[in-house]
């Protein structure tokens, strides 16, 4: 976790936010978070993107361009001043919306604004120990069952611990459980109704994906760039240098955390979240360090460099009976980055991170007026878009 203040608290990603929530349960509270928990139409960012406010005016993410933190900040105002949790509106369609924006946007946003009480213990502590979980919150009630009313959910086989908050009953959440079970493997979200005695109860079933990592192999001044920007998309960063002196906190200021290791050791550094990028400029430390990565479940493993040195690379492991299978293939970028032109150590940096971010996205990394159909990956509660129009069409949302 890093300390420092960002300098754009709008622009915090969401493994920043989640420490700011542990902050705040860890401290006296004295902060909301919003979640946008519908969207009708077009909207900056799709349901489940949270921001949070504080009781001073405060706020770190954002859930739109900009255009709703005035009006947040005075509900949020209001929900920390009674402690109740409330889903307000956002009509961005219509130029007189109630809240004087006249914003003449194409999507009307559903918020949920709460408290943030110990009811986020278990998400926060959960995102940050890699375990999956989604919460099912309500977000209209009835007189018995109200607005905040949440529990959450582990993925299957793991027990359901009960929240501080009023909890959805057995018998609703029985209704969900087992989408919400997927939405908390998958990270996706959804909106559900439940019917009960007291009326039609609709649920926000919210999967919160743990934080992904990237580790980086190399103590080069090139390594900076790419620790600052993966930690400014919010990637969890390790630098490992094979070189002791180099493992200095100071050189690289944006990293998690900086190790010293053997490049035989990465291994020992990785799992099915860690995304890796080998950057040490040492033929042999990189042999050393893909070897080891190759017994490893990291999805992606980056190598810097031209063509003709991964094929020496892989042509010296295999001379010691080391051969790459298809999936290794398919994980291995090399040389790593995507083709944004360009030459100057940002912009490598950029590219580099850019792969990353799209491969971890399960995305290709090509332009947004090329793909069909929306942006912002939709909700299996959503209708879904056709996926092989006849002619591209511009990009929805």
């Amino acid at each position: 976790m890093i300390d420092s203040e960002p300098t754009d608290p709008w622009g915090v990603p969401r493994l920043e936010l989640f420490e700011r929530l542990e902050r705040t349960l860890e401290g006296d509270g004295g902060r909301a978070v919003a979640t946008v928990v519908g969207v009708d139409g077009s909207a900056y960012r799709r349901p489940g993107a949270k921001m949070l406010l504080g009781r001073d005016g405060s706020t770190y993410g954002g859930i739109t361009a900009g255009c709703l933190e005035g009006p947040l900040r005075e509900v949020a105002g209001e929900v920390l001043a009674d402690g109740s949790p409330t889903v307000v509106t956002f009509d961005l369609t219509d130029d007189d919306d109630g809240w004087g924006l006249g914003l003449g946007c194409e999507g009307i946003v559903d918020v949920l604004v709460e408290p943030v009480d110990d009811s986020w213990s278990e998400p926060v502590e959960a995102f940050g120990a890699g375990e999956r979980r989604a919460t099912v919150t309500v977000v209209d009630g009835t007189d018995s069952l109200p607005v905040g009313a949440r529990t959450t959910v582990p993925a299957e086989g793991e027990p359901i611990e009960p929240d501080d908050r009023p909890a959805v009953p057995d018998d609703v959440l029985e209704a969900v459980l087992a989408d919400a079970r997927e939405r908390a493997a998958d990270g996706r979200w959804e909106r559900r109704t439940v019917a009960t005695d007291g009326g039609d109860v609709d649920l926000f079933v919210d999967g919160i994906e743990p934080v992904k990592r990237l580790l980086v192999f190399g103590g080069q001044p090139d390594v900076r760039p790419v620790t600052r920007l993966a930690r400014e998309v919010g990637l969890e960063v390790t630098v490992a240098t094979a070189r002791g002196a180099q493992a200095d906190e100071s050189s690289f200021p944006r990293a998690d955390r900086v190790v010293a290791t053997h490049p035989s050791d990465l291994d020992e550094l990785v799992d099915d979240r860690t995304f890796v990028v080998v950057m040490s400029h040492n033929l042999l430390d990189d042999r050393l360090a893909l070897e080891a990565l190759l017994s490893t479940p990291a999805p992606f493993i980056g190598l810097m460099g031209p063509r003709e040195r991964f094929e020496r690379l892989r042509d010296d492991l295999q001379e010691e009976g080391v051969t790459l299978t298809d999936e290794d293939r398919d994980r291995i970028a090399s040389p790593v980055g995507l083709d944004l032109g360009g030459g100057e150590p940002v912009e490598i940096a950029l590219s580099i991170v850019s792969e990353v971010l799209a491969v971890s996205n399960d995305r290709e990394g090509g332009r947004l007026r090329d793909r069909a159909g929306p942006i912002h990956e939709r909700s299996p509660s959503e209708p879904s878009e056709p996926s092989e129009p006849s002619e591209p069409s511009p990009p929805s949302d």
